[in-house]
């Protein structure tokens, strides 16, 4: 198999693999497709995809422009389709959807202007891709302005921080009117109205270049480098959802994926594409990267769209996390690997671990509704019991239903 540039997936840079491969490889897939046999491949891909409408996903042929702007610009570029059934009382809801992961563009000494000037033309090159594509809805991953220095707890980042009307949603807004696209922007948003607070925010754009609302994380890390809390605390924005021309949209920014009642909030709500912009690497949570968004999709019966950056972004002074580890100048590698995950348990490859890209999807939103009339996940929930639990759980005096053995401690004769 070729990567979208041509060049083979596991082609080696200066002798050595590149920083963040699979032995050479981009990803996952592309290794297992290069080293099985077709048929064998066909079964693996069978059971870590799995199957929608009971058809390994297709392909989207992607017109010449996406291709040539992919070649010159070396990132990685994969289009897959996600059908529903005929339904005879409504006709298809297909929507292009888009996903950008990237790595920072200059050192993280240059100027702080210099930095976000070139990733945000790093961007609009992805973005032209997107839009040359036909793309309806695209998000970007958390906080794509700036490289990610919350591990540092260095107060002078917070420079990179802008009104949520600023800078990079102006520069959006071209755009998304340009392409008569929803964008969806994760932008570190200094809150002017409010004593200049700092929040975690993403921005969503309507496709006429206006801006829709905004969505705030609601839940921070406090693990290893993820040092967040010193620069912005939980949102206050709840779970909102967005009603846009191409469907229902919510957010569900990074360690919000760790949360099973945050992705449930969100789909009674009435989501039916939830994203999750991201910002995580390999030694943390790789493991849970394929699972937790896919559990998501399946348990809530809507897609959602995982976003991740990518590369390996080096600060100038060292830090420590209070975990016992040496003084180190980096989080780790972010390990790409952006994908769609369905209702109905399919997904798409990953993108790249190590280079930028673009993953698109067309989905019929139908299919949304058609999971939640075969499984009746909602018919069956009992929210009653739920929130009964919840209620009694949050007050001082709460004692966890557990009955004892009342023969836990007799020992035999």
């Amino acid at each position: 198999m070729e990567s979208s540039n041509g060049k083979p997936p596991h082609e080696e840079k200066e002798g050595k693999a590149a920083e963040g491969s699979i032995g050479g490889y981009e990803s996952l897939h592309r290794l297992l497709e290069s080293n099985l046999s077709p048929e064998l491949f066909k079964e693996a891909s069978r059971l870590l995809l799995g199957l929608n409408c009971a058809r390994p996903l297709g392909a989207i042929s992607l017109p010449g422009a996406t291709k040539a702007l992919a070649d010159a610009h070396d990132f990685d570029v994969q289009a897959f389709r996600f059908n529903a059934d005929n339904e005879y009382m409504r006709q298809p809801r297909i929507v292009r959807v888009g996903l950008i992961q990237n790595s920072i563009s200059v050192p993280t000494t240059c100027h702080f202007a210099e930095q976000k000037k070139a990733i945000m033309e790093k961007v609009k090159l992805i973005i032209d891709a997107a839009g040359a594509s036909g793309v309806n809805v695209l998000c970007l991953q958390e906080a794509w302005t700036m490289p990610f220095a919350f591990c540092t707890r260095e107060k002078r980042w917070c420079e990179f921080a802008e009104p949520a009307d600023g800078e990079s949603t102006q520069f959006l807004q071209d755009l998304a009117q340009k392409y008569n696209m929803v964008i969806v922007s994760p932008i570190l948003e200094r809150d002017i109205n409010h004593g200049e607070i700092i929040w975690n925010t993403v921005v969503v754009i309507g496709n006429n270049g206006n801006m829709i609302g905004i969505h705030r994380k609601n839940h921070i890390p406090r693990v290893g480098d993820f040092n967040e809390s010193t620069y912005y605390m939980e949102g206050n924005t709840g779970h909102p959802v967005f009603e846009t021309a191409y469907g229902k949209i919510a957010v569900n920014i990074c360690y919000g994926r760790h949360h099973p009642l945050n992705w449930l909030a969100f789909g009674l709500n009435g989501a039916e594409i939830v994203f999750n912009p991201s910002a995580t690497v390999g030694e943390l949570s790789e493991p849970m990267w394929p699972i937790e968004a896919r559990n998501a999709a399946i348990a809530n019966s809507y897609f959602v769209g995982s976003i991740n950056r990518v590369g390996t972004e080096v600060f100038p002074n060292a830090f420590t996390s209070g975990d016992g580890k040496p003084q180190h100048a980096d989080f780790g590698h972010f390990y790409g690997s952006s994908h769609f995950s369905a209702p109905d348990a399919s997904c798409t490859p990953s993108l790249s671990r190590y280079r930028d890209g673009l993953m698109i999807s067309d989905m019929d939103l139908n299919l949304c509704r058609q999971i939640k009339d075969k499984w009746g996940f909602r018919m069956t929930a009992r929210y009653d019991m739920y929130a009964n639990l919840l209620s009694e759980y949050l007050k001082p005096d709460f004692k966890p239903q557990v009955i004892a053995d009342p023969l836990i401690n007799k020992r035999k004769a």
